[in-house]
C-alpha cells in the first residue's frame, strides 16, 4: 500500500494547492488575483460605486484571464494533439466571449458588437505589432511560418466580409432591410461556424504537417496535472462570469464619468483586458526568438473571434438577449476590422519581420483608439 501511494498519478489537494501557489509566485499576473474578492467586497457594500466597480472588475478580469489561459493550455497538453489543439482553439478567447454574453444578457450590444470589433482589430495590430516590436528590439531579423499566417488571414478576410454583407444592407433605413439583415445574420453565423470547423479539421488533421512550427503552446511550461487545469478552469471561468456581471453593469456610468463611451470601453478596454493572457504569451515568445508562435497567437485568435465567437454571440442572443443580435455594425467598425485584416496580411506575406513593422502596426492602431476616443460612433448605431 505504501508503495501505491509513492507512486499515485493522481495528485493530493495538498500539492494542487501547492502547484498553484507557485504558479502565483512565479507569473507576474496572477498576484493580481486580490482585485478579484475586493470586487466583490466593494460590490456589496457600496454598489453605487459605479466608477471603482469598473476599475476593479477591469483589475480583476486580466489575472483572471492568464489563468484561464494557462489552465486550458495545461488541459489540452494533457488530452493529445488532436483533442487538445480543439481545446484551444474553441477556449482560447473564453474571457472575451464570458464578457460579451453577460454585456449581451443585459441588453448592451453596442458593447458586444465594439467588443468583437475591438478583440479583432487589437489582435492583428495590437498584439502582433507588438510581438514584432518586441522580438525586433532583441533579434534583427526574424522568420515564421508563411503558411499559417496566410490561413488564419484568409480565414479573417473571410470572416470580415460576412460581416460586411449585412452591415451594408442595414444602411438601407427599411423595416424589410432590417428583418432580412437579422435572418442573413443568422444564416452567416451558422456558416462561419462551419468555416470554422472545417478550418479546425484541415489544420489539426488532414494537413497538420502544413502547421508544425505554429501553435498554441506555452513557452517552454510545465503543464499543471489534468485535475488542477480542469478544477481551475471551471473555478475562473465562475469567477469570470461573475466579474463580468459587475463589469457590465458598472460600465455606463463609469465610461461617462472617465470621458469614454460604450463603443471605446468595447473598443480598446475590453479587448486589452481580455487578451492580455494571450498578448504576455505572444511577446513572450517574440522575445525568445519563437515569433512563428507569437503570429500563431494573434492571427489565430483573432481568426476564432470572427468566425467562432461571433457566430455564437448571434445563436445565443435569440434565447438570453431581449431581441436577436445581428452581425450589422456601424461603418467605422466595418472599415477598421477591414483595415487590420490588409494589414495582418501584408505584414505576414513575407514571412519575416523586424521592428518597424510592429511601429506600423501599432501606428494604426493608434490611430484607431484615438479616433475612437474622440469621436466615437453614435449610441444608436
Amino acid at each position: 500500500m505504501r508503495n501505491f501511494k509513492e507512486t499515485s498519478i493522481i495528485p493530493s489537494p495538498r500539492s494542487w494547492m501547492g502547484t498553484v501557489l507557485a504558479e502565483v509566485r512565479r507569473t507576474p499576473l496572477f498576484p493580481l488575483t486580490v482585485f478579484v474578492p475586493l470586487v466583490f467586497l466593494l460590490e456589496q457594500a457600496l454598489p453605487e460605486a459605479r466608477t471603482w466597480l469598473f476599475l476593479l472588475s477591469v483589475a480583476a478580469i486580466v489575472p483572471l484571464a492568464a489563468l484561464l489561459s494557462r489552465a486550458t493550455e495545461s488541459v489540452a497538453a494533457k488530452t493529445g494533439d488532436a483533442v487538445g489543439g480543439l481545446l484551444n482553439a474553441t477556449l482560447g478567447n473564453l474571457t472575451e466571449l464570458v464578457i460579451s454574453l453577460a454585456a449581451l444578457q443585459a441588453g448592451q450590444y453596442l458593447l458586444v458588437k465594439a467588443s468583437i470589433a475591438g478583440a479583432i482589430v487589437t489582435n492583428t495590430l495590437f498584439m502582433l505589432g507588438g510581438a514584432f516590436l518586441v522580438g525586433g528590439l532583441k533579434h534583427h531579423l526574424q522568420e515564421f511560418n508563411r503558411v499559417n499566417a496566410r490561413f488564419q488571414a484568409s480565414l479573417l478576410f473571410l470572416a470580415t466580409i460576412a460581416i460586411l454583407v449585412p452591415s451594408l444592407v442595414g444602411e438601407v433605413d427599411q423595416a424589410p432591410a432590417a428583418a432580412f439583415s437579422q435572418r442573413l445574420s443568422l444564416g452567416l453565423a451558422v456558416l462561419l461556424i462551419a468555416v470554422y470547423a472545417l478550418g479546425m479539421l484541415f489544420s489539426l488533421r488532414t494537413h497538420r504537417e502544413l502547421f508544425a512550427s505554429a501553435g498554441h503552446a506555452g513557452i517552454d511550461e510545465k503543464p499543471w496535472p489534468l485535475p488542477v487545469g480542469v478544477a481551475v478552469l471551471i473555478v475562473v471561468t465562475l469567477l469570470v462570469a461573475l466579474v463580468s456581471e459587475i463589469f457590465v453593469g458598472s460600465v455606463q456610468v463609469a465610461a461617462q464619468h472617465l470621458g469614454m463611451t460604450p463603443a471605446f470601453v468595447g473598443f480598446i478596454v475590453v479587448a486589452l483586458v481580455g487578451g492580455a493572457a494571450e498578448m504576455t504569451s505572444a511577446f513572450s515568445a517574440a522575445r525568445a526568438n519563437r515569433l512563428d508562435l507569437s503570429v500563431g497567437i494573434a492571427l489565430g485568435s483573432a481568426a476564432q473571434i470572427a468566425l467562432f465567437v461571433a457566430p455564437v454571440l448571434v445563436l445565443v442572443s435569440y434565447f438570453i438577449g431581449p431581441e436577436p443580435m445581428s452581425l450589422q455594425f456601424w461603418p467605422g467598425a466595418v472599415a477598421m476590422m477591414l483595415i487590420a485584416t490588409m494589414a495582418a496580411t501584408l505584414l505576414s506575406n513575407g514571412g519575416r519581420a523586424a521592428w518597424y513593422a510592429g511601429v506600423m502596426a501599432l501606428a494604426v492602431y493608434g490611430i484607431f483608439a484615438l479616433t475612437l476616443f474622440l469621436l466615437p460612433p453614435g449610441a444608436g448605431q
